[in-house]
């Protein structure tokens, strides 16, 4: 579609896209933009589905320091903050060049999954969009159209239910397929929330496996057990909106689903590296004349990157208050592991590789922070998996996952994930509240 031919929308290509006006949909209504079978709305989607294509969403970030104050507009377009206020943020950005290196990584993800979509003799091209920086989510779609696609199967570069990690970017779809005027031309699925998927999982596990043997050869004396906290990190979202992650009916609590996917996913990496320690890996360990294999490990959930106003509760406890704790309580390490991120974006740059391990110094902590999946062979190879569940239509009794909460919902269920400030606004893949 040239853009001489878009419809009269509102959008120019290249920018962020306005907000869908359209109504949402009546509860119990067919899901909007989905491919047939998702439609109705199934928790599970076990009919194949011809897609044609792949979308990559993700959150975009500047490439420039002019690009800096711009692109902190689009993220918080309607809040109403001054860009004096967004300069305090702007710091981090502008540390590194005014580039954040979410635009990199996620070229590099993309070059990734179209080497293993290849490897595996799939012919399902990848176009990557942006929530708040070029490429946009309606400038991927608008490629994908010139390509010849119209059934697209959408892999948001986040693997946790909350407003932010899931309905957003299904509310980006909707706002792109109103913005190029592809509403009623173009359905999009998306893949499961993937948290649990042992793909994401195996690099958290490798990671902690790695650093915890790293710290035991740099500090002899080191217990590992005892000595050593263990902290998962992620995002801090406001805690309204962590209790209405997920489907009410599942009653997780006042975390929501946010909190209890996480906290899933840190007792799983826990035990399989104990296991591993346990085993081959520990061989180092295991060598020595009085065995340093930990039983167990101390270990905690910690939020990080709170961006909202002090009056609003979020969820904590902060990763810098926990750290600065730690001596007190007998440790002499802490092992970070950011299993709420993919990427090694600005909040692990920056909140961790400078704060958390600047605090952790102060408290003269030996500190270690585990990689992110990147571009991790088995996260890569776990996307293309969830791609082809819903290509094949993989019953679920045969799907992945490593916690007793999922394998996930293929298509939302009504009411999830609502932002408590905005309320519900159009979204695709998932049925309306």
């Amino acid at each position: 579609m040239a853009i001489e031919q878009l419809p009269s929308t509102g959008w120019t290509p290249g920018t962020k896209p306005p907000a869908a006006t359209s109504a949402p949909l009546a509860p119990g209504a067919v899901v909007s933009a989905a491919s047939e079978p998702a439609q109705s709305g199934p928790e599970t989607v076990e009919t194949p589905v011809a897609y044609d294509g792949i979308l990559l969403a993700s959150f975009g970030g500047p490439e420039g320091q002019d690009d800096v104050i711009p692109f902190l507009r689009n993220v918080t377009r309607g809040r109403g903050i001054p860009d004096e206020r967004l300069e305090e943020v702007a710091v981090h950005y502008r540390h590194h060049g005014g580039m954040s290196p979410i635009n990199k990584q996620n070229r590099e993800l993309k070059a990734a999954l179209e080497v293993e979509l290849t490897r595996r003799g799939i012919d399902l091209p990848v176009f990557w969009g942006n929530r708040n920086w070029a490429p946009y989510t309606p400038d991927a779609l608008l490629e994908a159209k010139e390509a010849g696609c119209t059934k697209l199967i959408a892999i948001a570069t986040s693997a946790y239910s909350s407003y932010s990690s899931c309905r957003q970017y299904r509310e980006d779809f909707a706002d792109a397929l109103e913005a190029t005027g592809l509403q009623g031309e173009m359905q999009i699925d998306k893949v499961r929330q993937f948290f649990d998927h042992p793909g994401f999982v195996t690099p958290f596990i490798d990671g902690l496996r790695d650093d915890l043997l790293s710290l035991a050869a740099e500090h002899p004396e080191l217990d590992l057990a005892n000595e050593v906290e263990v902290l998962f990190t992620t995002h801090s979202v406001p805690t309204s909106d962590a209790a209405k992650s997920g489907p009410a009916e599942r009653g997780f609590g006042e975390g929501g689903a946010y909190a209890a996917q996480h906290l899933a996913v840190a007792g799983v990496v826990v035990e399989a590296v104990l296991e591993e320690l346990k085993g081959e890996a520990g061989i180092a360990l295991k060598a020595e004349e009085h065995s340093r294999v930990p039983e167990s490990l101390s270990w905690q959930l910690v939020y990080q990157s709170r961006s909202g106003p002090p009056s609003q509760p979020w969820l904590e406890p902060d990763i810098n208050d926990v750290i600065e704790e730690l001596p007190a309580k007998g440790k002499k390490a802490v092992v970070v592991v950011p299993v709420g991120f993919v990427s090694d974006h600005m909040e692990v740059l920056w909140d961790l590789d400078n704060e958390a391990k600047e605090t952790a110094e102060e408290q003269q902590l030996a500190f270690r922070r585990t990689p992110t999946p990147g571009v991790h062979a088995e996260y890569v190879k776990g996307l293309v998996d969830l791609v082809l569940e819903r290509r094949d239509g993989t019953p679920r009794a045969e799907r992945l996952a490593l916690t007793e909460l999922g394998p996930w919902y293929d298509i939302c269920r009504p009411g999830c994930c609502e932002n408590q400030r905005l309320g519900f606004k159009p979204a695709t893949a998932g049925l309306a509240p």
